[in-house]
């Protein structure tokens, strides 16, 4: 049974989100577990997202209108200490945070540069160094 479709394009952020991650080398769109995924092959960044509950039996916390990207282990202590981000189900375990776009005002070059910075840390060294070129 596949997942429902847990977005529209008209979502606050999408179409920022989109511009930015399409914008680089080799990047393409598709959807899986019904949101926008962006991969170069490799998913590198991933609009909406959601929190496992605190307890057995409740829903999962959405955010809907959120980014989540893989972050450097590095970036991550400091990025968690920010109550804009969050640790999404699932992908959190393997080294990606989710940023509410809606917790206050969005710094869309602070997004640009976390979108950046995982699709250094997923892509090949070739699409790396077309980035680099480009």
């Amino acid at each position: 049974m596949p997942h429902p479709v847990m977005f529209r394009d008209d979502d606050f952020g999408l179409a920022e989100v989109r511009e930015i991650a399409l914008g680089f080398p080799e990047a393409f769109e598709k959807i899986s577990w019904g949101r926008p995924v962006f991969c170069a092959p490799k998913m590198f960044a991933l609009y909406g997202g959601s929190v496992k509950p605190a307890a057995k039996g409740d829903d999962y916390i959405q955010y809907r209108h959120s980014v989540l990207v893989k972050v450097d282990e590095s970036d991550r202590q400091a990025l968690e200490q920010d109550d804009r981000f969050f640790f999404p189900a699932y992908m959190g375990p393997f080294g990606w945070l989710g940023l509410d776009l809606t917790a206050g005002r969005t710094d869309w070059d602070e997004v640009r540069e976390l979108i950046d910075a995982s699709f250094r840390l997923t892509a090949s060294k070739k699409l790396v160094r077309l980035l680099d070129e480009g």
